[in-house]
Formats: structure tokens, C-alpha cells, sequence
């Protein structure tokens, strides 16, 4: 299993208006080519203006397909224009990771 987590940040007083488009025009086309995300939570402490979400993958090979056609779905490529001219992210840091031997994740 191949685990993509993704941190966001936003300019302080933008996260709420960030969440309501990607719920409104984002969420429908990624879950579509994506799946369900195995988590997607907003932060209670710390850098409030940050977000988390972690999609789960068989390999990198299943990550780069579904990917691919994420990219290539008009109704995707309008969500993230729409994001850019909204100007809430500041940052964005992803990392591929796998879980350990002794604590396999369970789906």
C-alpha cells in the first residue's frame, strides 16, 4: 500500500471558503478517479489555517494511473482553476509513504 499525504495550508481567513469549493466543485470529480480518501481532517491545534487529506494507493503504479485521469477530466481542470483564482493556498507538501511491517493497515 502506497499512502499520498497531502498537507495544505491557506492564507489565514481562506480555509472556509477553500473546504466549500473543493466540497462544492472538487470533491465529486476526485473522488471519481481517486476512490474515497482514507482520511481528510482539518487541524484543531497548531496551524489552523491547514488541512490533511491521505489517499491510499495499491502501489505508485496504481497512484500515477488514477492520477493521470484525475488530470485529464475537464470537470477537475475547472475545480482547480476556480481554487487558483480563489488565492487561498499558500502551501502544499505531499509525501509518499508505506506503513511498517508490525502495524499493517487494515481497509
Amino acid at each position: 500500500m502506497l499512502l499520498d499525504v497531502r498537507t495544505y495550508t491557506c492564507r489565514p481567513g481562506t480555509i472556509k471558503k477553500h473546504l466549500a469549493l473543493y466540497e462544492a466543485k472538487g470533491k465529486g470529480p476526485q473522488t471519481r478517479h481517486l476512490g474515497q480518501p482514507f482520511a481528510y481532517l482539518t487541524t484543531e491545534t497548531g496551524n489552523v489555517n491547514q488541512y490533511i487529506h491521505i489517499w491510499a494507493y495499491e502501489n505508485a503504479g496504481d497512484r500515477e494511473t488514477k492520477r493521470a485521469a484525475m488530470w485529464a477530466d475537464p470537470e477537475w481542470l475547472a475545480y482547480t482553476q476556480e481554487s487558483a483564482a480563489l488565492g487561498a493556498l499558500e502551501s502544499q507538501e505531499n509525501r509518499l509513504m508505506t506503513p511498517v511491517s508490525f502495524f499493517p493497515i487494515t481497509r
